[in-house]
């Protein structure tokens, strides 16, 4: 048996991470970027939003998000105009980035060298794929190209949903869409279904910052994907979010009931509330717990901090 002077190991171990970030912003320029965030993190730096907001994600309304994020001074997040393969099947999880940029043979070149180099194989737009993990969404800026601008099909479709159990969004096409379709659970906003192959593109960029349209999206923002659009919410600001959505879905609710009941009318309803009006509210929350998605806990810690 061959054996391998220890130092030798060391050097390698020491180089291994290096060679995994290829087109990678370093770590700690990621943590800069998005240094709001306090929480946990993955070991690439990206902001690990917990599964629990997540899953109570995919329940809230876009148009909430975006009026809170407006509120908030956010106002590049959200984006339209897509094609999906479900139309009522969200795509929500955290950010994975790809910048895709026309290719030039130069820089393919050296790219796809490197990248041989530190074990990558297949065309640049698979890579990301490698880097997914569970509850991932795998967000490319591939600048609006729609012939030879499709990213995934059939086959690369299939190993994102065993990665990452997600979807994808896209600011470029997808191909074999009948492939696609036949992948359950999984989703993809493009911009277009075309039948060519991906041409004339290289990955110019992963886990970095990227425009996707009117909005800018950092790795481990939270993915909001929906029939309206695409919002990408920062991770610092999601758990804000998401409960103060959570708190307008429950108005919405309440309201709607009493006006069924004839008990306000939409006047009343629709702007600040009376003490009277609060205390009907309160009620009705306790008389209807399984509508409330927080804890009783939360919902009463945002009451008392919140003027509503």
């Amino acid at each position: 048996m061959k054996y391998i002077p220890v130092i030798a190991i060391s050097v390698f171990a020491c180089m291994a991470p290096c060679l995994l970030q290829a087109q990678t912003i370093p770590k700690e320029e990621l943590i800069f970027l998005t240094a709001a965030w306090k929480g946990e993190r993955f070991a690439d730096g990206r902001p690990k939003i917990p599964d629990d907001l997540v899953r109570r994600a995919k329940n809230i309304a876009i148009a909430d998000v975006w009026t809170i994020l407006s509120n908030e001074g956010y106002h590049c997040q959200f984006e339209g105009s897509w094609k999906m393969i479900h139309a009522d099947s969200p795509v929500v999880g955290r950010a994975l980035t790809a910048s895709f940029m026309p290719a030039r043979p130069d820089v393919e070149k050296n790219i796809k060298e490197r990248g041989k180099k530190e074990g990558r194989v297949g065309n640049t737009n698979a890579w990301p794929i490698d880097r997914l993990t569970k509850g991932d969404v795998y967000v490319a800026d591939g600048f609006g190209k729609i012939a030879n601008g499709t990213l995934i099909g059939n086959n690369l479709g299939n190993a994102i949903y065993a990665r990452s159990g997600n979807g994808v969004v896209f600011d470029a096409a997808a191909r074999d869409l009948e492939g696609l379709l036949a992948i359950k659970g999984f989703n993809a906003f493009v911009r277009d279904w075309d039948p060519s192959y991906l041409q004339d593109v290289v990955l110019m960029g992963l886990n970095t910052p990227i425009r996707m349209g009117h909005a800018i999206v950092l790795p481990g923002d939270l993915v909001l994907a929906k029939r309206e659009g695409v919002i990408f919410i920062p991770a610092h600001l999601a758990e804000k979010v998401i409960v103060t959505a959570e708190f307008i879905i429950l108005k919405d609710k309440f309201g709607i009931s009493m006006l069924k009941e004839g008990r306000y009318t939409p006047g009343q309803i629709d702007n600040d509330w009376t003490d009277a009006i609060k205390q009907d509210f309160l009620q009705w929350l306790s008389k209807h717990p399984e509508e409330i998605p927080m804890t009783r806990a939360q919902l009463d810690e945002y009451m008392k901090n919140r003027t509503w």
